[in-house]
């Protein structure tokens, strides 16, 4: 036991740094991705043929290969043509595209679920189709893909450790290092709680949010 504490007092620095890097590749592809998704799916139910056939393609390729080839793509295979982009920044990249395809979707089906005739309304009352998307669509639109939209923000959290492919120091590198280190898989198990504890933390936050939009039926 008083070994075990000691191993743990050792990583906790280690550890809490690997947990910061999570949660930096976290917050910056949710930040972005979310956003650009809403705006995607706004662009999408314009109508814009060309647009649209587009965007099923790119959602095709991103939601049908790994995140993890997306990673090795971008970092490894783009400087074969000339293309090269640095560690953080292939990963910013083909997490965002990545998460922004499958917010695309969660929109969509969220978006298409909401009763038509408060579009056809909305025009009545003079909306114009940007007014109608974001004062009217969007927040029950927003409502139903709550929790799907949960599922994929714990799943963010949990596929940030993918990036330890391209030599990112994330939380289960740190891991895997002092298991090499001590010989032991313990710090597995330090890496588990930790996990757990931003996924739980983070369903809560979600819990919330849903709570609050309870108005909506």
């Amino acid at each position: 036991m008083v070994c075990t504490m000691s191993m743990l007092i050792k990583l906790l620095p280690s550890l809490l740094e690997g947990a910061s890097m999570s949660l930096f590749i976290f917050f910056g592809t949710l930040l972005v991705s979310y956003p650009l998704s809403l705006l995607f799916s706004y662009l999408y139910t314009l109508q814009i043929k060309g647009l649209n056939q587009l965007f099923r393609f790119y959602i095709m390729i991103e939601r049908g290969t790994p995140l993890l080839l997306q990673l090795m793509f971008i970092y490894f295979g783009l400087p074969l043509l000339n293309i090269a982009i640095d560690r953080m920044s292939s990963v910013f990249i083909a997490f965002i595209l990545n998460y922004v395809a499958y917010f695309m979707e969660i929109n969509r089906g969220g978006i298409e679920s909401v009763d038509k005739g408060q579009e056809e309304a909305a025009k009545v009352l003079g909306y114009s189709k940007t007014q109608c998307f974001r004062y009217i669509i969007l927040p029950q639109a927003f409502k139903i893909t709550l929790p799907s939209l949960g599922n994929e923000a714990l799943t963010l959290i949990k596929d940030t450790s993918l990036v330890t492919v391209l030599g990112v120091t994330e939380l289960l590198k740190v891991g895997r290092n002092a298991v090499n280190v001590y010989a032991t898989a313990l710090p597995f198990v330090y890496v588990g709680v930790i996990y757990l504890i931003m996924t739980s933390t983070c369903s809560l936050i979600i819990k919330k949010i849903e709570s609050r939009l309870s108005f909506y039926r």
